[in-house]
Formats: structure tokens, sequence, C-alpha cells
């Protein structure tokens, strides 16, 4: 009943999971400033204490006593001067975020207001404030005419304030830079692949399909989500679990990020024990919402780091896309080394509990690559970047991966073969593209790729 009286806004939250409503708060203004609010209310008390109840002025220095007029004068003051920096903050918050959204991409406005840094500058602000203007109050009618405490902790107050105004200036300036937007985009993609992926999926992870139950199989009940919106999180863990204490196997038709309709096939299950499944019970364990998450979906970061390319491309800025090329490749690096590809999840005595869709190297490479590759057209340069990209990583990873990223790679050449192209940029690209051929062991498909690319590139010349 007193759920229905709480506003949307605030009701959400309620609905969530403990692991979303901690992304999402964290992802809001309103969080930090909050327990800064708190801790200025404690400190008012506290100050307050000191002054009017313990009363320090006999046991400090006379130089620390201020009278009652100054007192109230200074905190007086404070409140305006206090309030205009948190005003000129708020106006160079919306600048920061009306550049990021309108020259980078819309989807990067959680990650500069999630920042610490961002939502601390913010909570001092707006502590500060609460604290001086709370003080004013207690002390406009205090009997006291001496005061220690409140003035030395006012002043310590407005000079972190004043500091704080310009380490969030230098800090804003500092993370519209390019490289420093891009690194973070890779950082939180990082994460999500060591903490998400890593210590939830790979314990899990088996490589032996084992026994399959395929008689059961034949049998499968299959149950469709009840709500629409994205997967946003799956607890793969107590699926595994659960399906084990149950014996049976579970297949997932869906995936994390992807958008499903009320009546879509969200899982299927089968085995000895799947004539008494709690169908409901499975249903609990995945998380529905409004929009797109990276708790647990590597794609969304890959897909942020692939927008800024494209938006540079858009603005001629080829610089930038370079850098975010730079940036993909590492991630790449990171997603061979935290995932393993494979679709099984086993229990603890190795037998399959979860089987989930199916992805690939190859299909990292195109999420990774592939948004940029095709709104690069015919930008050689930017396709000689990626070439470049592509035979750095295969430098860096196994031999079984070589021929998904040759192949990737000859397909990206494909499209300009025809093309208006100068000397010099065939000449980079071919020799990018060689590195590539050399390195996965293909230097005779790249003779033939030459040839054929030499004298058909300019024939419109």
């Amino acid at each position: 009943m007193l759920l229905d009286l709480l506003p949307i806004s605030l009701k959400k939250y309620l609905k969530m999971s403990k692991r979303q409503r901690k992304n999402e708060m964290q992802s809001t203004l309103w969080y930090m400033p909050i327990v800064y609010i708190g801790l200025a209310v404690l400190l008012v008390a506290i100050t307050l204490f000191l002054d009017l109840v313990v009363n320090l002025a006999p046991y400090t220095f006379e130089i620390f006593h201020f009278n009652a007029p100054v007192t109230r004068t200074l905190v007086s003051t404070l409140i305006g001067g206090i309030l205009t920096l948190s005003a000129f903050t708020i106006n160079s918050l919306l600048v920061v975020l009306t550049t990021f959204s309108g020259q980078f991409s819309p989807r990067m406005l959680l990650n500069f207001t999630s920042d610490k840094q961002t939502q601390h500058a913010l909570g001092i602000f707006n502590g500060s404030f609460v604290y001086v203007l709370l003080l004013f109050l207690f002390i406009g009618s205090a009997k006291e005419e001496v005061f220690v405490t409140i003035p030395i902790v006012t002043i310590t107050l407005a000079f972190i304030t004043a500091v704080t105004f310009i380490y969030f200036i230098n800090h804003a300036i500092t993370w519209m830079q390019v490289h420093n937007i891009t690194d973070s985009m890779r950082e939180v993609s990082e994460k999500i692949v060591y903490r998400a992926l890593g210590n939830e999926l790979e314990p899990y992870r088996t490589n032996e399909k084992g026994d399959l139950m395929e008689e059961d199989r034949k049998q499968a009940e299959e149950v469709k989500i009840e709500d629409s919106g994205y997967l946003q999180l799956v607890n793969y863990r107590e699926m595994v679990t659960e399906a084990r204490k149950d014996n049976i196997m579970i297949e997932l038709h869906s995936q994390v990020g992807d958008h499903i309709l009320e009546g879509n096939i969200l899982y299927s299950f089968w085995g000895p024990g799947a004539a008494n499944v709690d169908r409901h019970k499975y249903l609990q364990m995945v998380e529905m919402g409004h929009k797109e998450t990276e708790i647990q979906d590597i794609h969304m970061g890959m897909h942020k780091l692939a927008e800024i390319a494209i938006k540079a491309l858009g603005n001629d800025d080829p610089k930038t896309a370079t850098n975010t090329i730079h940036q993909m490749t590492e991630l790449m690096l990171s997603i061979n080394s935290y995932i393993t590809f494979t679709p099984y999840l086993a229990d603890d005595n190795q037998q399959v509990r979860v089987i989930m869709k199916e992805e690939t190297f190859e299909y990292y490479i195109y999420r990774g690559f592939g948004y940029i590759r095709h709104y690069a057209g015919d930008n050689h340069l930017i396709i000689t970047e990626i070439i470049s990209g592509l035979a750095m990583v295969a430098a860096s990873i196994e031999e079984s991966k070589h021929e998904v990223i040759w192949r990737f790679g000859c397909n990206t050449l494909d499209h300009i073969e025809n093309k208006l192209i100068y000397e010099l940029d065939k000449t980079f690209l071919l020799k990018e593209f060689y590195e590539l051929a050399k390195i996965t062991n293909n230097i005779e498909e790249y003779k033939g790729i030459a040839e054929k690319f030499y004298p058909s590139a300019n024939e419109n010349v």
C-alpha cells in the first residue's frame, strides 16, 4: 500500500534486484550528494555540540576565538559564495554533457555522471552548502558570544569547496580529451570482462559437451518471457545450481543485451526431472529492463567505443577514430584472455546444465571493428588503421584465431579494390596487410590479393 504512494522514479528502485539497484544508483547524480548532505548534517551537530555545549573557548588560544556577529557574517557570506560556486559547477557539467552527447555519443552521459570524481565534487558542493545553511539557522539565535569550532570548520569547508571547484573544472577538461574518453570506455568494458563474465561464467564453462540428454530433448518444454524489454542480467550461478537439483538442462534462446518481446521464448528445458520443474523459478533468475546496461553486457561497451569512432568519422576527425581503434585492439586482447568461447556451463560434476547462445571470437571481432569499417566506407586511412590493429591483435593471440582475423581483413579490403586510391595510400595499406598476412601465415594468398589490388585500384583514373 505504501509503495503505491511513492513516485514512479523511486518505485522503480524497489522493483530492481540488489545488483541492478546498486548500478542504477551509482549512475545518478543525486546518490553521492545525498551521502555528503547526510555527513554535513552530522558535522553540523558535532560543531554545534562542541561550541554550544562543550564550549571550547576556555581551552583554546585566543587567536581562534570569533565573536558572534563576525561568525554570523562569515557564515551568511559563505552561503552565497558556495551557492555561486555550485551554480558554476552545474553549468560546467551541463556544457560537458551537451558536448559529449553531440560530439561523441549520448550513451556516454552516464559514464561522466557516474564517475566517482564527478560525484564527489558535486557532493562536496551540496554538503558544504547544506552545512552553512543549517549552521546559520542555529547560530542566529544563539546566546554565546564566542565561537571556536564553527568558524574554523566553516572556513575549512570554504577552502575545500574553492579547491574542489578548480579540481572539477580541471577534471572536466581532462575527461573531455579524446584519449581519456576512449581509455575510460575500454576500462569499463574490461571490468565487465574481468568481473561479470570472468568471475561468473568462466568457473562453469566447459568445452566438453558430455551428456546433453538428447533423448529427453525431443520433449523439451519452452518458457516464454512475461515482460517486454532488454535482458539485463542472468544469474548463471543460481541457474546452474538449480538445474542440477532439478536434474534438467536449460538452453537460453537470448543473451544479455537482447531486446525481447512479451511472449518470446526465453529458454527451453529438458531432462529426467523436467516434469517437476517450477518454470517461474527460472524466470526470476533473469532481470528485464527498459534499457541496456553494462553490468553483464560487454557488447554495449564495444558499441560505445565504435560510436565514438563513427562520430569522429562524421566530424572529419580521423585521429579520434584512430585512437578508438587502438583502444578496441586492447579490448580484444582482454576478451581473448578472459573469455572461453564455449556455450556450455557445467556443474561440479562436469555435467552440462546450461547452454547459452554461442558467441565466437569472430562475433566479437565483427562487433568491435565491423561498425567502424562500415561507416569508414572507402576511407583508406581508417581502413589501414583497422588492418594494422588486426595485425597487432593477431600477433598477440594464439594461432587458432588467426584465420578468423585474416578473413575479416580480406573482407575489409574487398570493397575498396576498385575505388580511386592514391599510390601512397595503396602502398601503406598493402604494407599493413602484408604484416597481417605474415603473422597469420597467409603470404601466398596475400600475393594474389596484392596483384589484383594494384592494377584494378585506379583503373578509372
